[in-house]
């Protein structure tokens, strides 16, 4: 159990202190559902604030105290303000909030929290993106121009809803602070050890145990069609919603992003596939898709909105699949950024080859079980796969590749043959023990000795064309085609021809060796 209390400001820090009553009067922005999903973009923004591409982490954090210890409406800001900040600068960025109140309670926290996104959102001029320790905002240029001064209005505007959209929200009070040192170690300290606990609570339970999940719809107005389903064993992809988070915020909010969904009949259990879910997805989606299993990288797989905090990606090449988190500064084996992957991944749609998926999944029992769990994983970002090594089996702990062992998907192949990875000769489902892949094939040589009489037929014999058998070879689906140039000898060679095809995964019915024609003299 992590103490909740009051974060102490070291002296020296600059601190501006809004009392309650200061800057509620009037907003130099409108306030309404109508700017959810608003975009700012490069160009448009005044200042950015949070982002891990940026290298400017940012968190937000929700506290719940007794009520003698919440100053109703004051705001605190700790480092520069608005009013202080270069034009197009960026800069750390953490939001905290003290929330009291008699139906407040610790398992209330997350889902607060999480509807700082809904609410920042409904404010003309500012975009909030992600959620825990992964928030990116912008602030338009344009709102700037309307008089907005100080990071103090936005919290005034966010608490003000806050209160009046979940009255069980008797008092609140805000620190916004975009001092990097202190940001760090309240992070550290105080926010990582929090968010660890409610992810550690619901591993005791499993999607067997309970007769319902939960839906988010908070990240619809950025992709309408996104439904996410919150079991105990998947929690939500943006890493900020879990079962009992669900269940707590239906609980006081019945009319919110979060709703029960009955699971209904059981059709695959090693997928997770369910007929209430199915039913609810069609329902919620428009008809868009109809089935979600939710234990399947490949088959009817989640959707994905844009907050996810990894992406899992599938390499054909090696018949496996990749994790990178948002803050992975580089490209993957694949070739691609995260900021590319995030394009095709997200927008709530059913991608085969890219997942969004939130960090406490690598905890669950049933991580992607349905394609082999950890045994299909081959590769992750470094800093990822260090954060939750203690989640990967150990017999597959090293053999999973990071950007340490390979960049490419040449030295992805080399590693993984290296360390006899289940990929290589085939994977064998843990669930079930059945095998699911056949592992790979072999580059095939093919040796053919052309027939003795094409060698030493006369040079003004007929062209012989003998034919030479081989095994086809498939070639699978978006396999690059690697090329290569027929011998064409200008002399019939000594002893035969031999021909050798390598990294070739190309179907060839048949190969004609022909003897070159001599030029006729004029």
């Amino acid at each position: 159990m992590v103490e909740r209390k009051r974060i102490e400001i070291p002296e020296g820090l600059k601190v501006k202190e809004v009392p309650p009553g200061e800057m509620e009067d009037k907003f130099p922005f409108d306030i309404s559902p109508m700017y959810e999903g608003e975009r700012i973009r490069k160009g448009e923004y005044f200042v950015e604030l949070g982002g891990q591409p940026l290298g400017k982490p940012g968190f937000e954090l929700v506290i719940a105290l007794p009520a003698d210890q919440v100053e109703d409406m004051k705001v605190t800001i700790v480092g520069k303000d608005l009013d202080e900040m270069e034009e197009e600068g960026a800069y750390g960025f953490a939001m905290i909030y003290y929330v009291a109140g008699e139906m407040v309670e610790e398992d209330l926290e997350p889902v607060i929290e999480r509807r700082n996104h809904d609410f920042q959102n409904y404010i003309e001029g500012y975009m909030h993106l992600q959620q825990r320790h992964d928030i990116w905002c912008r602030i338009a240029k344009s709102v700037m121009k309307k008089g907005l001064k100080s990071l103090a209005e936005i919290a005034k505007a966010t608490m003000m809803l806050f209160k009046n959209e979940l009255p069980f929200i008797e008092k609140i009070e805000a620190i916004y602070s975009t001092d990097e040192e202190f940001n760090k170690k309240v992070l550290d300290e105080l926010a990582w050890p929090i968010y660890n606990a409610r992810d550690a609570r619901v591993e005791a339970i499993s999607d067997e145990d309970v007769d319902e999940f939960y839906s988010c719809h908070l990240c619809q107005s950025f992709a309408p069609t996104n439904v996410c389903i919150v079991s105990p064993d998947r929690p939500a992809l943006c890493g900020a919603i879990t079962w009992f988070d669900g269940r707590a915020a239906a609980r006081v909010d019945p009319e919110g992003p979060n709703r029960p969904v009955p699971k209904g009949e059981c059709i695959d259990p090693i997928k997770g596939e369910y007929s209430g879910v199915n039913q609810y997805a069609a329902e919620e989606s428009g008809g868009e898709y109809t089935r979600i299993c939710l234990h399947s990288f490949f088959d009817a797989p989640h959707t994905s909105c844009g907050c996810f905090e990894t992406i899992g990606f599938y390499m054909p090449e090696v018949d496996g699949i990749g994790f990178v988190h948002r803050g992975y500064p580089d490209v993957a084996p694949n070739g691609l950024p995260f900021s590319t992957m995030a394009g095709q991944t997200g927008g709530g749609k059913q991608i085969l080859g890219f997942l969004g998926v939130g960090v406490a999944y690598f905890r669950s029992k049933k991580f992607l079980q349905a394609d082999g769990g950890w045994r299909r994983v081959v590769w992750m970002a470094k800093e990822l796969k260090d954060r939750i090594k203690d989640c990967i089996p150990e017999e597959m702990r090293d053999k999973i590749a990071t950007e340490e062992d390979a960049k490419t998907l040449d030295e992805l192949k080399e590693f993984l043959k290296k360390v006899d990875h289940p990929v290589v000769k085939g994977v064998v489902r843990e669930v079930d023990g059945q095998k699911i892949t056949d592992g790979w094939v072999e580059e095939e040589e093919v040796v053919e000795e052309a027939a003795e009489e094409v060698a030493k037929a006369p040079a003004e014999a007929a062209p012989a064309q003998p034919t030479m058998p081989m095994q086809p070879m498939q070639m699978p689906m978006q396999m690059p085609m690697p090329q290569f140039q027929m011998p064409t000898p200008t002399a019939a060679p000594a002893g035969g021809v031999k021909l050798v095809i390598k990294d070739a995964k190309i179907k060839i019915d048949k190969v004609i060796v022909r003897k070159a024609e001599e030029k006729k003299k004029k």
